[in-house]
């Protein structure tokens, strides 16, 4: 069964061909609008979502088929105490294709071993959200021309922000891409995610500074720090305001430059921003629609064959289940799911073992 879990499980040759159906239908709807007539979208959003629900269920309604669904996990048998595994396993049966956002990172990874249909990822806490990243793909193709040799500053909360996390993934695999880094110490990127930058040559670099490096982006991704991925209230409010774009700090931009965000903002970009034509997360947000339409599609006539082999960058990691070992990440999967075991990826470079539903390092 084919299934969307990360941005890795695409080709960079499908990626190419998810954004020009996703242009296709953009200048030609009428051609689509009976595409998935009589198929059943499931929108399972056991976390609240408004961009992301409402864009999935639009573009199914735009290729003429159905929607069915829950908007947060207290409208579900999660409530009481429901696995993924046996709502998927019932789910799977009234539809024939789920999109899931969960608060637990490896979630969609369960919900693959338990489905009759395909599931795309529509985020797992802040892992991946790789359905924003071909949103972002659209945006930069659409917006920018081209995706090498592109100079990308991400901002924000770098740790807990799976929309980076996805989009240093994709972005990684074309010619000449640099990242800046731009974050708190607290919110930095995760060290395995500068592990895979490594390991592909691809050149980053940290601080600490927005306006630092201003002159030198192509393309300022901006993210909110995540209120609810915080365990502390008091450091949530330590860290809220450490970057606010404004029309001043802007002034230190190129010409082309654009900004991108996933959405939605708190007050990390000001609303005088929006006038500037450097600004897209409209923009972004409505491509949304367009290559989840593409993405449905696919899935469902690629449903039951043999997925490609995904340009991953790494080799493969032999699947250990290590006696005594237990994931310390108090966000992944294996916390509250009923009877998952730990099972663990071994790395054959450096034998460094991380878990196989949220990728965090094994204690």
């Amino acid at each position: 069964m084919r299934h969307l879990l990360s941005i890795l499980d695409l080709t960079v040759e499908e990626i190419e061909e998810l954004l020009t159906t996703a242009e296709d239908i953009l200048d030609h709807p009428d051609k689509y609008q009976d595409a998935c007539r009589n198929k059943i979208l499931a929108a399972l959003f056991f976390e609240p979502s408004t961009r992301t629900r409402l864009s999935f269920e639009s573009a199914m309604l735009g290729l003429g088929g159905r929607v069915l669904g829950f908007h947060d996990a207290a409208s579900s048998s999660t409530r009481k105490g429901e696995s993924v595994a046996d709502t998927i396993s019932i789910v799977s049966g009234y539809a024939d294709i789920i999109a899931m956002r969960h608060p637990k990172e490896g979630a969609p990874l369960v919900a693959s071993q338990h489905t009759r249909v395909p599931i795309i990822n529509a985020g797992d806490g802040g892992h991946h959200h790789p359905t924003q990243t071909l949103a972002d793909l659209l945006t930069i193709r659409r917006e920018m021309g081209r995706f090498d040799g592109l100079t990308i500053g991400v901002c924000g909360d770098l740790k807990f922000g799976r929309t980076v996390h996805s989009l240093m993934e994709a972005m990684s695999r074309y010619k000449g891409v640099r990242f800046i880094l731009i974050s708190p110490k607290e919110l930095a990127v995760p060290s395995v995610m500068l592990e895979e930058l490594d390991r592909n040559g691809v050149p980053y670099l940290e601080c600490q500074s927005l306006e630092e490096h201003m002159g030198e982006l192509d393309i300022l991704y901006m993210t909110r720090v995540q209120r609810e991925r915080f365990a502390s209230e008091e450091e949530y409010q330590r860290l809220k305001d450490s970057y606010i774009l404004d029309s001043d700090k802007l002034r230190g931009a190129g010409e082309r430059m654009i900004v991108m965000h996933p959405l939605p903002r708190v007050n990390e970009i000001d609303p005088q921003v929006d006038e500037d034509p450097r600004a897209c997360y409209f923009r972004q947000a409505f491509y949304g629609r367009y290559i989840r339409m593409a993405l449905i599609l696919k899935l469902l006539r690629e449903r039951g064959e043999a997925p490609a082999t995904p340009d991953k960058g790494h080799p493969a990691y032999p699947v250990n289940q290590l006696p005594g070992a237990v994931c310390k990440n108090p966000h992944c999967i294996t916390t509250t799911e009923q009877g998952l075991k730990q099972i663990f990826l071994r790395n054959p470079e450096n034998g460094e073992c991380r878990c196989f539903y949220c990728e965090s390092k094994a204690e």
